[in-house]
Parts: structure tokens; sequence; C-alpha cells
């Protein structure tokens, strides 16, 4: 009979351990640990609410991981093209400066404006990496490093491994309850099982409480992470608008100048004046009436006509006229040496003939403004 109760008591403890085993491989899961019939309802929700913040928290120390190698990758290949972009900036300032071309220096202007504005953009890009490195790679990289972090995950642990010890101390106090069973008024066995009912009890009650305090902390750095993170986000996307912003700027003005340089170089010449133009006739006003004398000699057609004015034209003298592309003259002498005389918008003088297109037809309304 005694080697019968030997061997039933064997068999229990057999079952006890793969009944342990069960549990374990196909409980809770996450961090650890597993959710078996000797916790009531209040711990099990404590263990899966721990167990969610864990994951969630790990997650997010990942994530943070993943922003800061980003931004630190980009300060590296940024850098490199700040060094880059500097050098084309010096190269295109030295040929602007040291080099010029017999049909003129639009080249070289040009190449001053690139490098000038190609070193204000490199300044922009070195301000971008500095930001992003104070503003976003550091304060993720010292919470990813923090002892918040490492702390709640401590806490988190402990709370496990006291979460399994309860369990063997549960399985411990069923084999007691079976001996008992077993050998009824055994004093020895009584003591015994009311040793592990109370060590149970008490791992039970440090559980609850280390439980409530490792999902208190581990709460407060997953709202810090998600908190932290979404500023660092939002940090990065600012300064980068800001940089494309004002690259933008740069790089329209650029745009005008050589947009204008080139203009002016593509319009087509104005008339040539010679330097050796001798000045426009002299004349006088005989009773009300605008009367031309020769200059020099010079015989002057006599015959009136419109003309459009094609180029503009600055007085230089009392006697010469100021002239708009589009104006319409009335010219009533034109000298051999490349003047005219005329009358516009009310006001008679002298201006280069070359500056007039002859009309036959003008518009009424354009006729009313030339007197």
């Amino acid at each position: 009979m005694e080697a019968i109760r030997k061997q039933a008591s064997k068999f229990r403890e057999q079952v006890a351990k793969q009944q342990q085993a069960v549990l374990k491989q196909f409980g809770g899961g996450g961090y650890g640990g597993s959710d078996n019939v000797i916790t009531d309802e209040a711990e099990l929700q404590q263990h899966q609410k721990l167990e969610k913040l864990y994951i969630s928290t790990r997650a997010g120390k990942h994530f943070q991981r993943d922003i800061v190698r980003g931004v630190e990758g980009f300060i590296v290949t940024g850098s490199k093209q700040v060094e880059i972009g500097t050098k084309l900036s010096e190269d295109c300032r030295k040929y602007g400066v040291e080099n010029t071309c017999t049909s003129g220096n639009t080249l070289s202007k040009a190449a001053l404006n690139y490098g000038r504005a190609r070193a204000q953009i490199e300044k922009e890009r070195g301000n971008l990496l500095k930001a992003l490195g104070t503003q976003v790679a550091e304060p993720l990289r010292a919470m990813v490093m923090g002892a918040p972090l490492e702390d709640a995950r401590h806490l988190a642990q402990r709370y496990e491994r006291m979460r399994q010890e309860a369990e063997a101390q549960a399985i411990e106090v069923s084999k007691r309850q079976a001996k008992m069973r077993e050998a009824t008024g055994n004093a020895d066995n009584t003591l015994k099982l009311e040793a592990a009912e109370a060590k149970l009890h008490d791992l039970k009650s440090n559980m609850a409480i280390l439980g409530k305090e490792a999902a208190a902390a581990m709460a407060a750095v997953e709202a810090q992470q998600q908190r932290l993170t979404l500023q660092r986000l939002i940090a990065t996307v600012e300064s980068e608008r800001a940089y494309h912003q004002r690259v933008l700027q740069i790089l329209e003005l650029l745009e005008t100048e050589m947009i204008s340089e080139r203009q002016r170089i593509e319009a087509p010449p104005s008339p040539p004046v010679e330097n050796n133009t001798p000045p426009p006739p002299s004349y006088e006003e005989v009773n009300g009436v605008f009367a031309s004398q020769t200059h020099n000699g010079s015989s002057d057609s006599i015959s009136y006509f419109l003309g459009e004015v094609m180029h503009s034209y600055q007085a230089e003298s009392d006697v010469e006229l100021n002239l708009s592309i589009g104006d319409f003259v009335v010219v009533r002498k034109v000298s051999n040496n490349g003047w005219a005389e005329g009358e516009c918008k009310g006001k008679a003088g002298w201006f280069p003939f070359g500056y007039v297109e002859k009309r036959e037809r003008v518009l009424a309304s354009k006729m009313a403004e030339v007197f």
C-alpha cells in the first residue's frame, strides 16, 4: 500500500510539472509570463494591460531609434552635399572674378551671381542639418537611452519574475493539498501547507502592488514617448519647410537676375548714333512756328509726315525732344546729319531720325496725343 501511495504521489508531481509547462507554452505570451487559473480577474487585467504597455513602449523605442538613425544619415550625406556645393560656389566666384570675354562679361556676372546664391543655399542647408541634430536627434536619443524607460521596463520585468514565482508557488500549494488529502491528520503536512499558502498570499499581494507601479511607470513612459516623438516630427517638418522656403527665395532672385541679363543681351540693339554725330541744328520760334535753320550748310527736306517712335530717347539739351516708345511725332524737317525736327505732345525739338519710322495712317486717338 505504501508503495502505491508513493507511486501515485510521483505521478501527481509529473502531472503538475506537465501542467506548468503547458501553461507556460500556451499562456499570455508578450514580454513573458502566462495567464493561468491561479490569478483572479483583476490581476489578469493588470497583467494584460502591462503586457500591452510593454509592447507599445518597445515599439515606440524602436521608432525613435529609427528616426535618430535616419536623421544621423541625413546629416552625414547632407554635410557631404554642403561640402560639394561650397566648392562649386568657390569655383563660380573664381571664374567670375578672373575671367572676361571679348564679347562681354555676361557669363562672369552670371557665375558670380550663381556662386553667391549657391553659398547662401549651402549655408541654409548647414543650418537645417544643425537644427535636425539638436532639435530632433538629440532629444530622441536621450529618451531612448534615458532612465525613465529603463526603470519602467525593470519594474515590468520584476513583476513578471514575481508572477512566475507565484505560479510555481501555486503548484506547490496544490501538491501540499494533495498530500493532506492522502494523509489526513498529519501535522507536518498541515504546517507545510499553511506555510506554502502564506507564501503564495504574500507573493500575490506584492505582485498586485508591483503590477500597479509598473503599469503606472510604463503608462507615463508611453505618454512621454508619444508626445516627444510627435513634437520632434513636427520640428523636422517645420525645419525642412523653412529651409525650402528660403532656398526658393534665393533661387527666384537668382533666376530673375539671370533672365534680366539674358533679356538685356538678347534685346535688339538701339539705333546707333555715332559719337561724332554733330549736335542738332539750332532753331528759333518765329510767330509761334518753329523755323529750323540748316546746319553747316546742309540741305534739309521740308515735307511733313507722321513717325512712330521705335526707341526711346532722352533729351540731352533744351533744343532736343524726349521720345517714348509708341509715341507719334509730326516730323517737320530731316537734316542731312541724321537729326530730325518735329513736334510731339505739344512740344517741339530735335531728335535722332533713326529712332522713328514713317507711318501712313494713324488712329484719331493717337493723333490727339501728338498735339
